[in-house]
């Protein structure tokens, strides 16, 4: 009898997985390009979904997923939306404490959880708008983040798969390993060198800024990674194929995002947040 050619179901699987993923890639992509370029309402109203899926995600993850704890969330979210498109910075960080506040009152149990993941969300939502609010340097810096992100995610799939070797941190996420962090890390390098070679600024300043996010965007999806393994969860939803929840996929970028609006704001103020972030 002639043998089989047909690949193991394991590969078979694999093979599809990446497709999915990639045709998925392909569609949110340059959707997420888009919106970013328009900026204003598009890119707030884009964020404020995002982040209300986060915190509906995480409460499922965490086991306190309830009508009332989810309604006033997403309401303080939408509030909040409002309020970053029209610029209101401060009236928006003091309407997140408020809401935050509400819902842990309402909640009996798991508040310490809750009041995470509310932050969680609250966090990439504010710094996703404040990093695109400068008119002059906010598309730039923006992209930069995305950039150095999808790069150091696609960049330590592909560098793990090829090249194996030592798990990164097996108790929390068995599949990384140290070749995939070095491989995305090694990507991030390459756009920010990129980047400083279209005048983004001065190489050195560009280089670090590019490490230091792809080193947050890993600690990132290693502290997801964290968060579903002690509550016993593989993936946070079903919602994007391929790659699972918005958790999931966008770990990496909340972790990058904040730090870059911190560091950007230490530099550039509320407003130039983008020029503080391009501008070395």
């Amino acid at each position: 009898m002639t043998e089989s050619k047909t690949a193991p179901p394991s590969a078979e699987q694999g093979t599809r997985n990446l497709l999915v993923r990639a045709a998925t890639a392909v569609v949110l992509a340059p959707l997420t390009i888009a919106l970013a370029y328009a900026g204003g309402w598009l890119w707030v109203a884009l964020v404020t979904l995002a982040a209300i899926g986060l915190y509906v995600e995480w409460l499922s993850v965490v086991g306190a997923f309830a009508p009332r704890t989810v309604a006033m969330g997403a309401a303080a979210f939408a509030t909040a939306g409002f309020f970053l498109a029209t610029g209101w910075i401060d009236r928006t960080l003091v309407l997140l404490l408020v809401g935050g506040g509400i819902v842990l009152v309402l909640v009996q149990e798991r508040r310490f959880w809750i009041a995470t993941g509310f932050a969680y969300a609250a966090g990439a939502q504010v710094a996703s708008v404040l990093v695109r609010l400068d008119q002059a340097y906010g598309f730039a810096a923006l992209m930069f983040v995305l950039l150095i992100v999808w790069v150091t995610d696609t960049g330590g799939y592909f560098a793990g798969r090829i090249i194996g070797g030592p798990k990164l941190w097996p108790q929390v996420s068995p599949k990384k390993t140290w070749a995939g962090a070095v491989g995305g890390f090694a990507a991030s390098l390459v756009v920010a060198t990129g980047f400083a070679a279209f005048g983004a600024g001065r190489a050195g300043p560009v280089l670090f800024l590019g490490a230091i996010l792809s080193i947050a965007s890993q600690l990132g999806d290693l502290f997801e990674s964290a968060v579903k393994r002690r509550f016993g969860v593989k993936d946070s939803s079903q919602i994007i194929p391929g790659h699972g929840g918005l958790l999931d996929r966008l770990d990496g970028f909340v972790a990058a995002v904040v730090l870059a609006a911190i560091l950007g704001f230490l530099r550039g103020g509320a407003d130039g947040v983008g020029r503080g972030l391009m501008v070395w």
